[in-house]
C-alpha cells in the first residue's frame, strides 16, 4: 500500500500547477492533503477510481484537509470530536479493516507565538485521539505536523531554536507522541540522513537552496514497523512551499 501526504498550500491554486499530472504519477493507494483552503462546492478536481473525502474549515480560505482513496473505508470522522477543536478542518479519520488512517494539519503557532499555548492544548487531545485509535487497531498517521523534531530537521537549528515550529514545546510534544507508541517511518529508514525537507520559505531563495525544514510525516503505530517497506520525500515535485512525503506498507 502506497501512501502520499501533500501539503498543498491550496487545492485550487496546485490544480494549475501540475497537480493531476503529480498525482497520476505517483499512483498511490492514499492521497492526503493538507491546507486545501476550500469550502463545499469550491473545488472537486476529477479523480477516476478514488474516493473523496473533505473536511473544511468554517472560515474560508483556510486551513481543511481531504484525503482521496481506492478503496473505500469502513467508515470516515471528520476532527476529533471536541467541538473546540473541530472548526478548523484539520483531521480527516478512515477506518479499514486492519488500520485507521489520519490526516493531520496541525495548528502553527504563529510567528509571535501567539498560538503555542492552543498548539499544546490541541497536541494533548490530539495525542488522546490516536491513542483511542490506537487502542482498537493499528494506525497510521499523516500531515503537515508543523515541527521540526530534532536539529537534523532543518537547515538552521541553531538561529530557529524558539521559533514557531522549533520549540522546545513543540519538539516536546512530538515526542510525547512518539513515545507514546508511534514510529516517524522517514527516520526509521534513514536515521542520519542530513538535508531532507518538505517546506521551504518562498523568502531568500529558500528551496533553490535547499534552505528547508522536514515538518511533515508518516507516523505509524508500533505494530506495523515489520510492515514497512519504503519511505521518501519528494522535492522534485513542485506547486506549493511544500513537497509531498511518502511511505509504503507492505498489505
Amino acid at each position: 500500500m502506497k501512501f502520499i501526504s501533500w501539503n498543498v498550500n491550496g487545492l485550487r491554486a496546485v490544480l494549475t500547477k501540475g497537480f493531476t499530472e503529480f498525482f497520476n504519477g505517483l499512483d498511490a493507494d492514499f492521497f492526503c492533503l493538507q491546507e486545501t483552503k476550500i469550502v463545499e462546492g469550491q473545488c472537486d478536481p476529477e479523480l477516476p477510481g478514488y474516493f473523496k473525502y473533505y473536511n473544511y474549515a468554517e472560515k474560508k480560505g483556510y486551513s481543511g484537509t481531504a484525503i482521496f482513496a481506492k478503496t473505500e473505508p469502513m467508515s470516515v470522522a471528520y476532527g476529533i470530536g471536541i467541538e473546540e477543536h473541530d472548526r478548523e478542518g484539520r483531521v480527516i479519520t478512515l477506518e479499514y479493516p486492519g488500520f485507521y488512517l489520519v490526516t493531520v494539519y496541525t495548528p502553527n503557532a504563529k510567528e509571535d507565538l501567539s498560538r503555542l499555548e492552543y498548539r499544546c492544548v490541541w497536541e494533548d487531545a490530539f495525542r488522546e485521539y490516536l491513542l483511542s485509535l490506537k487502542a482498537k487497531k493499528e494506525v497510521v498517521v499523516c500531515g503537515d505536523m508543523n515541527v521540526a523534531k530534532e536539529e537534523i530537521d532543518l537547515k538552521n537549528p541553531k538561529s530557529n531554536r524558539g521559533h514557531a515550529g522549533f520549540t522546545d514545546e513543540e519538539r516536546g510534544k512530538m515526542n510525547e507522541l512518539l513515545d507514546a507508541g508511534f514510529i516517524d517511518t522517514f527516520r526509521f529508514f534513514y536515521p542520519d540522513l542530513t538535508g531532507a525537507y518538505s517546506w521551504w520559505s518562498y523568502r531568500f531563495r529558500a528551496r533553490e537552496n535547499n534552505a528547508g525544514w522536514r515538518i511533515d510525516y508518516f507516523l505509524v503505530s508500533e505494530g506495523l514497523k515489520d510492515r514497512l517497506v519504503s519511505a521518501a520525500i519528494h522535492p522534485e515535485i513542485t506547486g506549493s512551499d511544500h513537497c509531498p512525503v511518502e511511505v509504503e506498507i507492505s498489505d
